[in-house]
Formats: structure tokens, sequence, C-alpha cells
């Protein structure tokens, strides 16, 4: 097992290498609780926080982590977890692959730990639909269309391409997006799968530790309650900035739509709450809503956590509780817990309210 197995364990070459190796999952379930714990890790940092948590040094345990992690996710069986851990596995490996092609000195040091750019392609069999200009890249629009079919933004629409001889153009931070997409697809693949009675006892525990947090966090879209003075700092702060019409950089509203639509916002009133922006478009915005509340595309977009809000900048005017909470579904829901139903006026009841006593 090599190290470079370890960091990216979705490669073909890592399966091989467990394979080589006739590791039995039952019995490293059973009796090796290093790769049980990190693989709980791993689901749970996916959940919480949109990545798998701080890698272990031992080299058999990190690898060995990731189909447990995955039979773990396949025990559980929520759609919303295979996502959660499909994306959270992806944002690790972008995270390595893009600093291992930063630093090609280090790889070249004794042990080669990092992947570069003609691997990775190779590896998802894109060699041959990408091509180097003196501008960017060009790849074929048949594999472009499935890779940036799950990604958020007018950019990524074809019509917005100049799409030449079956080319998309793309930039390096693009094409290492649509590589980041790959991984996403190759780790949800096949999840969740059937897993034997035997290895579903010994982790029985752990199954039971993942679906407490899912509960905690609440992703499941079971909020249908909008009261904005209850929102999480950074929510507020972007609904605000909405309401005076200011533009939203693409993860920024990304953030506030998967948000709205989570706490039971149609398209309809979400539409109407960006039509005060001089720069609104209806036909589009009604787009990007529906195809992130799950209406047109096959995902049900959850918000981003805090740890992604704050990666983007989004994450602003922290509070006492926010310190004690890893994403902003859990912060409304504990300040909705915490307040008395009769004080729990739905701003969508009075602005009709309001517009009823104007007519």
């Amino acid at each position: 097992m090599q190290r470079l197995h370890a960091r990216y364990p979705f490669l073909q070459a890592a399966r091989e290498s467990v394979a080589t190796e006739a590791v039995d999952l039952a019995t490293v379930v059973e009796t090796d609780d290093a790769v049980v714990d990190r693989a709980r890790e791993r689901v749970v940092a996916a959940v919480e926080e949109g990545e798998t948590g701080e890698p272990r040094r031992d080299v058999r345990t990190e690898l060995l982590s990731y189909p447990v992690a995955r039979v773990l996710v396949s025990l559980v069986d929520q759609p919303v977890l295979v996502r959660k851990y499909a994306r959270a596995e992806a944002a690790t490996a972008y995270d390595r692959f893009t600093a291992d092609f930063e630093d090609t000195t280090e790889l070249k040091s004794v042990e080669n730990t990092g992947v570069d750019l003609e691997t990775l392609l190779a590896e998802f069999d894109l060699e041959g639909a990408v091509s180097e200009t003196g501008e960017g890249y060009r790849i074929d629009v048949g594999a472009y269309l499935p890779l940036a079919a799950d990604l958020w933004g007018d950019e990524w629409r074809l019509v917005n391409r100049a799409l030449a001889d079956g080319e998309v153009p793309v930039s390096e931070a693009e094409l290492l997006t649509l590589c980041r997409e790959a991984v996403r697809e190759r780790v949800e693949e096949g999840l969740p799968f059937d897993v034997p009675d035997a290895i579903a006892s010994a982790l029985e525990s752990e199954a039971a530790a993942v679906r407490e947090v899912l509960s905690d966090l609440d992703l499941t879209r079971e909020i249908d309650t909008v009261v904005p003075e209850l929102f999480p700092p950074c929510m507020k702060a972007l609904l605000d900035d909405i309401q005076k019409g200011e533009h939203l950089p693409h993860h920024s509203r990304f953030a506030i739509t998967s948000f709205l639509t989570s706490i039971g916002m149609s398209t309809d009133e979400i539409v109407e709450l960006y039509r005060v922006n001089s720069s609104f478009g209806e036909e589009m915005t009604r787009y990007q809503t529906d195809h992130i509340s799950g209406e047109t595309s096959p995902t049900e977009y959850s918000p981003p956590s805090c740890a992604t809000m704050q990666s983007y900048g989004d994450c602003v005017n922290k509070d006492d509780l926010c310190e004690r909470i890893a994403h902003p579904m859990a912060y409304y829901e504990r300040r909705i817990d915490d307040t008395d139903d009769d004080d729990l006026e739905d701003w969508r009841e009075a602005r009709a309210d309001g517009e009823a006593e104007a007519d």
C-alpha cells in the first residue's frame, strides 16, 4: 500500500492495491478500531464540514478507511448523505491535486505521493478529450456536458461557451473543477450498495452515530418556516444584500438560494426577492432556483457548510451560537427550537397580510 493510494483512494490503482493485499473488510471492521474510527470521521466530516477530516499518518489506516466509509454511507442509505459524502471526497481530492500541481519540486523527491494533470486525466479516460492551447484547454463537448451538468453558475451552460469543432474552451481552473466532478461521480457511483449482515452488525454503532449527525443538522428539508430574524448571520447578510439590490457573486447567490429552498420557500417566492436587482432576469433566476431545488436537476442541493461559507468569505458577523454550529441549517433549526411558537411569524404570511391590507 502506497501513500499515493491513501491520498487518492478512488484511484483504480488504489483499489487494485487493496485487492492485491487480499483485505477482508469483515475482519477489518471487527478488529481494526483505527480504521473504523477514521471511516466514521470521514463520513461525519463530510456532513458537518464538507471535507473528509484530518488524514492519518498510517497508510493502511487511511487507505482502508475509504472503503469502510463507503460501507457506512450505504448502511445509512440516505440520498443526502451519498451526495454530501461524494462531494466531500471530491473536495478533498481537489485540494490535494491542485496542491500537487503547484509543488512539482516536492513531487520529485524520494517518494511520489502526488499526481500530475496527465495522470489525473488518464484516470478518467479524459486524456484524449482534452487538449492544451495557448490560452488554456479545450475539451470535447461529449466529455464536458456530463461533468458540467451538476455545476451551478451561468458560466457552465453550454450556450455561454464558444463551442467550436465539437470542443469547449476552458481555463486551467475550470478544467480542474471538471476533474473534481469526475472524482465526485466516481465516488458516488454504486452508492449505496447492499452490505453483508456480518459487516452491518459490526458497524451498527458507527452507522447510528452518522444518522444522529444527519438528524442534528436537519438536512432532510423538513423545515417550512421563514423567519429572517432567526437566520444565521451569514444568510441574514446575504438576504440584506439581495433586498438592497446588490449583485451577489455566484457562490453567495447559490448559498442564499439553497438556504431559502431548504427552509420551504418556493421558486416564485425566491424570484420575487431577486426582482429588486437592477440586473434581474426572471428566466435565468427561475432556472437557477429550480436547478438548486431539484425541480429540474437530479440533485436537491443543500446549503454550504460553515466551513465552505468561510472559505468563500461569506461567513460574516459570527455570534456565540456560530461557534458551536457547523452548518447554517443547524443554526436556524436551533434558533427556531429556542423560540416560542407564538412568536414565530412566517415572513410569507406577514407579507401576504400586508398586501391584503394595502388592497
